[in-house]
């Protein structure tokens, strides 16, 4: 699809479209069609899945639309939010886009949920927000520290609703730690530890032959050119394993951000950090480590990537204080020496941080009261710029210096050209 035409179409009307709020009518859970939040669905791999259930179990949420460049895959996830718009008594057909940008022309379309790999975020953010709909996009927000900043000015130019799925945020365990930080219960932070996988790395994948039905030049997209392989792009979005695109650089950050947008996340939460970021970051001494960064805040908090937990604990975030430890993952919530502490309900007079216990909920309510959800653009930006600059720094394996309000490395040119990409062909995710 012609860009210059997508664009004339789009932006004239971008501001002026919006999801008003509106109330639900009749029994039986029905939604009349003007009461409700239409969406467009953009990635229909593994996790579109779990997006689809939990969204759609807000009942004012309907699927109008999805699409993806692999037609099996756009298939099953037609076939399945139709059952899920079934089930809810609504009357509504998703209808199917091999292109995305044909599916934001839709006047109807309210609002997207993007769950593609990492690469593609910022592109369809982009042009999401210039036609005027609300976005939930899955974390990490941005591949790059420059995408995230775009995406940030974009969703504030065209006042867009954008949610990032760092749901943690969302979880009753993460918030009870990051308030009981927060009110020193633990007393002063000197040292967090982030227990989760390994940087980025070069794709070095051979070359397979394309399953048939897929578009690998669009899935592809803004990325340098390179072959298909399964472990990109797995061919059974139910069964297979997770698309291991994540590994690789040019389409996604290793665990470092997929892992991190959400553990990092959570420190930089409970710091009260959100909006910026640590001043120097110091890598392993050691080449090719997979663990070892310390990353320092401008008040002297240490944030360290390190595997502190057993085996069987996973990834999690381990808070060290002047008077305790507070340890939280998604199975457990655990403090020291005050083992009651986590289940200690807070004082009337501490200081509370935003409330939400269902991160899709939040969405649809931010966006009709056209309000900031809790996971911001502002926040997804913030978090995955943290992610960004350390694996910069695994990467240039030398000691450096972040201004986080330039969004700069400090007399290191190098590292500065790492924190934006070059774009493939028609796309430019810079023109907005």
């Amino acid at each position: 699809m012609n860009r210059r035409n997508f664009i004339g179409k789009t932006a004239a009307g971008a501001a002026a479209v919006t999801v008003i709020p509106r109330h639900v009518l009749g029994g039986n859970g029905f939604v009349a069609a003007n009461d409700r939040v239409n969406l467009g669905y953009i990635g229909n791999g593994k996790q579109i899945y779990t997006l689809l259930n939990s969204i759609g179990a807000c009942k004012e949420t309907v699927a109008v639309a999805a699409s993806d460049v692999y037609e099996s895959k756009l298939e099953k996830f037609i076939k399945t939010a139709n059952k899920n718009n079934a089930d809810k008594n609504v009357d509504a057909k998703v209808q199917g886009y091999h292109y995305y940008r044909e599916m934001l022309e839709r006047s109807d379309v309210d609002a997207v949920v993007i769950a593609t790999p990492d690469h593609w975020h910022a592109q369809m953010v982009i042009d999401a927000a210039k036609a005027g709909k609300d976005i939930y996009c899955e974390k990490p927000m941005a591949l790059t520290v420059a995408e995230g900043r775009a995406m940030v000015n974009v969703t504030r130019k065209y006042d867009r609703v954008f949610q990032t799925g760092n749901m943690q945020r969302s979880w009753r365990d993460f918030r009870h730690a990051v308030e009981l930080v927060r009110n020193g219960y633990i007393g002063d932070i000197k040292e967090i530890n982030v227990s989760i996988g390994e940087p980025i790395k070069q794709c070095d994948l051979p070359t397979q032959e394309v399953p048939e039905g897929l578009d690998w030049n669009e899935w592809i997209g803004p990325s340098l050119y390179r072959g298909y392989h399964e472990d990109l792009c797995p061919t059974d979005a139910h069964n297979d394993p997770w698309g291991w695109w994540r590994g690789y650089r040019d389409f996604g950050g290793g665990l470092i951000t997929d892992w991190g947008a959400h553990m990092f996340d959570i420190a930089q939460w409970a710091m009260d950090k959100d909006g910026s970021a640590p001043v120097q970051l110091l890598p392993p001494n050691e080449p090719a480590q997979s663990h070892g960064l310390t990353m320092i805040y401008d008040n002297g908090t240490r944030v360290n990537h390190k595997l502190w937990g057993g085996e069987k604990d996973g990834n999690g975030v381990q808070f060290i204080g002047t008077e305790g430890k507070i340890e939280v993952s998604r199975s457990f919530l655990r403090t020291f020496p005050n083992e009651k502490l986590a289940k200690t309900e807070l004082k009337e007079t501490d200081k509370r941080v935003y409330f939400s216990d269902n991160h899709y909920q939040d969405w649809v309510d931010a966006m009709k009261k056209r309000s900031k959800p809790i996971s911001d653009v502002t926040v997804g930006h913030s978090t995955s710029a943290v992610c960004n600059i350390a694996n910069i720094a695994y990467e240039v394996q030398r000691p450096l210096l972040w201004n986080p309000e330039d969004e700069k490395f400090v007399g290191d040119d190098w590292a500065n050209m790492m924190l934006d990409r070059p774009y493939r062909g028609k796309w430019d995710y810079t023109d907005y």
